[in-house]
């Protein structure tokens, strides 16, 4: 395949993209197969002499959509959405195109100063301080890696890097127990060890309890241990739950504590002002992160990191071989000083295309219809019988249940079969239940309200 065969399959790919989009709505949210069923209609080696491109595409065509769970189909509820907006798409497909590696200014000057750009347009649509910076990850996993990184080194006064962990006081990190696993991950790769993530007791609305919080601090410092940050959340995975951000902060600043907050969802609805009393005080955090392509329309992977004062991670991060030396301008960004990879995609191109195709006002307007008709949704859901609203809708995120787990699983199991929607379960309160996390780029509130009538048909078949 050579460049002049790209133009034609790429013409032949967009016309199949379109068509695949405009069909969504006839397909099961996710697809009826077992595990190995795709791995065995593949070859066991690769070929040895190329093939034909008609060749490569049917088979794609015959294995890969029916065996792929849809996550841009408009009835995809599960999880948190992973939107790719259209102009997303296309400015994927240039960036594809061009396959520049950002790792430095010198390898990626567009990339590097749009990036910086983009930071600043997304800073300022959230309302976060003027003099807050930052970069794109791949992910909020990486982001609060990074974060946590620096805790550590900064509470080990930049000795970690050099000496290790060995021998030096236990490390200890504070987070509500609403965080991502991402948290969990993060100090187990960090070295600090998941003994020492310190769960903070939550409050009657689920959220970090600052006195509590203060209580753990001090109990590990009277111990002799080491504290290092605080990790809040701002619309936490399970129900949507928020900490107390301002009185956290404040709490963790007494002890001299850095702040890094966790909004990877929730984050994208404070491009509208009435939902910014959901992180109250951010401008004391001190790293914050957001998923553009959970709830903006970026198409995955792109998490972006704030910074009240990068000067901390890029001491703890930055590596600065001779190869890696950009010699005969002056200073400059090279944004692999900021994370943990050195290559880096340009991820800035998709946010700059989105932002300028839909605009704020647009990209507004979609969030505060999503958050609408989850409350309808729930209204709609409260009446049917046996079935009972387990936590109110947080933006656009509410759970569910019936009498008993037993019933609620096999109502899950039985939603999740019949692919008319997809949801996905957590647990709270001690009990399963069953979450609806509105969001997807293009649904409408008939696909909203579809869960209704498919919660009623099935669990009155029960």
């Amino acid at each position: 395949m050579d460049h002049e065969d790209l133009n034609i399959w790429a013409k032949r790919a967009a016309d199949w993209a379109t068509a695949y989009h405009a069909g969504l709505r006839d397909r099961p949210v996710r697809p009826s197969v077992a595990p190995g069923d795709v791995a065995a209609r593949l070859p066991a080696s690769a070929p040895e002499t190329a093939e034909p491109l008609d060749d490569i595409f049917a088979d794609f065509e015959a294995i890969v959509p029916g065996a792929t769970t849809h996550w841009q189909h408009p009835r995809f509820f599960a999880y948190f959405p992973a939107n790719a907006s259209p102009a997303s798409m296309l400015a994927e497909q240039l960036a594809n195109a061009m396959a520049g590696q950002g790792m430095l200014w010198q390898t990626a000057p567009a990339a590097t100063e749009i990036e910086s750009v983009m930071v600043g347009w997304l800073r300022d649509a959230l309302g976060l301080p003027a003099g807050f910076t930052g970069t794109i990850h791949d992910s909020a996993t990486t982001a609060t890696l990074s974060a946590i990184l620096t805790m550590r080194e900064a509470a080990l006064d930049w000795d970690g890097n050099a000496r290790g962990l060995a021998g030096q006081k236990r490390l200890r990190l504070y987070a509500s127990a609403q965080t991502h696993s991402s948290v969990d991950k993060a100090v187990r790769i960090a070295g600090i060890g998941q003994a020492n993530l310190v769960k903070v007791p939550l409050d009657a609305e689920f959220a970090m309890d600052p006195a509590a919080l203060d209580a753990a601090i001090r109990a590990d410092l009277a111990r002799g241990d080491l504290p290092a940050g605080v990790v809040l959340c701002v619309g936490g995975t399970g129900i949507g739950a928020s900490d107390p951000i301002a009185a956290c902060i404040a709490v963790a600043k007494s002890h001299g504590l850095p702040v890094h907050v966790d909004a990877a969802w929730a984050g994208s609805a404070m491009i509208c002002p009435e939902f910014r009393h959901l992180w109250a005080g951010i401008e004391g955090a001190d790293s914050v992160v957001f998923n553009p392509h959970k709830w903006l329309g970026v198409q995955f992977d792109c998490a972006v990191q704030f910074l009240a004062d990068p000067a901390d991670q890029l001491r703890t991060l930055t590596i600065k071989p001779d190869y890696l030396e950009t010699r005969g301008v002056g200073p400059v960004t090279d944004y692999s000083d900021w994370t943990v990879p050195l290559g880096r995609r340009f991820r800035a191109l998709k946010i700059w295309f989105t932002l300028r195709a839909y605009g704020l006002e647009g990209l507004r307007a979609r969030i505060r219809n999503h958050v609408r008709w989850a409350e309808d949704l729930a209204r709609a859901l409260a009446t049917l019988p046996g079935i009972e609203i387990a936590t109110a809708p947080r933006l656009s995120l509410f759970t569910f249940r019936c009498a008993t787990d037993a019933q609620t699983e096999a109502l899950l199991d039985r939603i999740d079969k019949d692919g008319r929607i997809y949801l996905t379960q957590t647990r709270h309160g001690g009990r399963v239940v069953i979450r609806v996390a509105v969001g997807q780029f293009d649904c409408t509130r008939d696909d909203v309200m579809m869960v209704a009538e498919v919660v009623r048909a099935l669990n009155a078949d029960r």
